[in-house]
């Protein structure tokens, strides 16, 4: 499910996050699936607790997750997701677009990769 890389500069929290991330965007956690509870998944990952939590956490900060009382974390549904998540992948998406530009790609080329892209959606 997740795999962590003990040489990755990033916090370990924010890998848990963005391999949890990653499963909600691409479908293998679904919209209204419960997430593996904090005790089972820092079990199975063998770290902190708290870590789990704080992952969780900013994971339903970016609109990714919900918390239910009693019940535990659930992946959201797409239209859930923060706005503000959306403006910064935007502005990752422009910054990619002028270097993909400044490296000699064409409108054209940048277009098909991203009908590429949804086509295999």
């Amino acid at each position: 499910m997740l795999q962590l890389n003990y040489r990755d500069a990033r916090p370990i929290y924010e890998q848990v996050k963005d391999g949890l991330r990653r499963l909600i965007i691409t479908g293998a956690i679904k919209a209204g699936d419960k997430l593996p509870s904090v005790r089972a998944l820092s079990g199975s990952l063998a770290i902190n607790p708290n870590t789990i939590q704080r992952a969780y956490e900013a994971l339903e900060a970016e609109g990714y997750a919900y918390t239910v009382a009693g019940k535990g974390s659930f992946a959201a549904v797409p239209e859930d997701v923060s706005d503000g998540r959306r403006e910064e992948l935007l502005e990752k998406l422009k910054s990619a677009v002028q270097e993909l530009r400044y490296l000699g790609m064409t409108t054209e080329e940048i277009c098909e990769i991203l009908k590429k892209e949804e086509d295999e959606r």
